[in-house]
């Protein structure tokens, strides 16, 4: 889960303000302590976490909070709104320019994910019915064209290229003014890095800038540099001006510094995260979300895009008829499962859901990925009939089901009572609401 240590922290020391009947400034300055040391931990830039602290306590400590009826609960919005402001306040999205075709040019160290993004935001921008151009401009680092032009082929987004002996800033113009004839509404750039911020680096960068006017410049940082992605942020700021950042790897922080610390110290806001390897792991950030889910109050908005991204609504339509009739088959089971997955790791899906979203919750759960595959596995080996009706399935096709799937027994049994309990409660569901729903907000998946 994206910050899970920090969030384990803070939830259980807001925790005891909630449930607390009356505050003195006592208590919140020992609350106020351990979420000062739990933001430390998480490697959040000591300045922003000193404001951060104080712009809380003056509010929290206020007449207002300490004669409500639910000071504790007063406090803990507080915090929220502090994080949130923290982070930006709101959703910044890129400006698309009024005269086609909008330039946005990527920056950042070596290994921090910039061809990657590149790729990521052209698929988010061809989804959104525009004509993106990839711009191979990194002739230094080995195979960055190649990656590019890859990324490209699968995206089906086509990717300008003139080699690596053409002088960065040519490749880029002419990378332009291709994009003009073309058609192409979106330019964005793959710029060169370098492992440390260097002269000749920033040199070259402010020379594609100076002949290039981009509309948008989006630096990319590894979240998981802690710190260290504050001070690149700062430096790059700095010498070149930013209009923004992406921050990748967020999947694997569990400590959050740079989500944290980005915008308060560069003033730039953060705009996209990645957060997985797959084309479709990057998201537009959203500032409160965040601040939610690291509070474990969940995020119900991006739980709700995410679904309506990952499924398919013709095949949704078909199952809520089946399910009104009670027609439900392993094929079914499957469908849903798989549906469910490609929205993202279990883990994180049940980390936006409230009340489910807690740290130690999220432990409970145990979320065990190698069991659903077992259950594809289980199914894929099931014959049409068996599918159909699983009533059939006697002791001989359970042991041919197990050698088939390379599972056991007991895990048939296992499954085949899952499936008899899932389709119970789809019909009582039914009889008790007259239509289904799907299996979303319905199904008690093995997790």
């Amino acid at each position: 889960m994206i910050f899970s240590g920090l969030a384990e922290k803070l939830q259980d020391t807001l925790k005891k303000l909630s449930g607390k009947g009356k505050l003195n400034e006592k208590d919140v300055d020992n609350a106020l302590r351990e979420v000062k040391l739990a933001l430390l931990e998480a490697d959040v830039n000591y300045r922003v976490v000193k404001n951060l602290i104080n712009n809380i306590k003056e509010r929290a400590v206020g007449q207002e909070v300490m004669d409500s009826l639910t000071p504790g609960q007063q406090v803990v919005k507080i915090v929220n709104e502090e994080l949130t402001k923290l982070m930006g306040g709101q959703q910044s999205e890129i400006e698309i320019s009024s005269e086609p075709p909008t330039l946005i040019m990527l920056v950042g160290l070596q290994g921090s994910g910039k061809t990657t993004t590149a790729g990521k935001l052209a698929k988010r921008f061809k989804n959104e019915g525009k004509n993106p151009l990839l711009v191979a401009g990194d002739i230094y680092r080995p195979a960055a064209i190649k990656q590019l032009q890859v990324l490209g082929e699968r995206l089906e987004v086509p990717v300008f290229s003139m080699g690596d002996k053409k002088d960065p800033v040519d490749i880029i113009k002419a990378g332009i003014s291709k994009a003009e004839s073309a058609g192409n509404d979106i330019v964005i750039l793959d710029t060169a890095g370098r492992l440390h911020i260097d002269e000749d680096m920033m040199d070259e960068l402010q020379e594609v800038k100076e002949n290039t006017d981009p509309d948008e410049i989006l630096l990319v940082v590894d979240s998981m540099t802690g710190q260290d992605a504050v001070n690149v942020s700062e430096n790059f700021n700095e010498k070149l001006g930013i209009d923004g950042v992406v921050l990748t790897k967020l999947d694997g922080d569990a400590r959050g510094g740079a989500a944290l610390s980005v915008k308060a110290v560069t003033g730039k806001p953060i705009k996209y995260i990645g957060t997985g390897e797959k084309l479709d792991d990057f998201e537009p950030f959203h500032p409160d979300r965040m601040s939610n889910r690291i509070l474990g109050m969940g995020d119900v908005l991006s739980l709700i895009e995410k679904a309506e991204k990952s499924i398919d609504k013709e095949k949704a339509k078909k199952l809520e008829e089946r399910l009104k009739n009670n027609q439900f088959t392993f094929d079914d089971f499957l469908d849903q499962l798989e549906q469910l997955r490609n929205m993202g790791p279990m883990e994180e899906i049940m980390g936006m859901i409230p009340g489910m979203s807690g740290a130690k919750q999220l432990k409970n759960l145990q979320v065990d990925e190698e069991r659903l595959d077992h259950i594809e596995a289980i199914i894929n080996s099931m014959t049409k009939e068996e599918k159909n009706d699983p009533n059939v399935i006697n002791g001989s096709r359970r042991k041919r089901i197990a050698q088939g799937s390379g599972t056991s027994i007991q895990e048939i049994n296992s499954l085949l009572k899952q499936y008899r309990e899932t389709k119970k409660m789809i019909k009582k569901f039914n009889n008790s609401k007259g239509k289904g729903k799907g299996l979303m907000g319905n199904m008690n998946l093995p997790f």
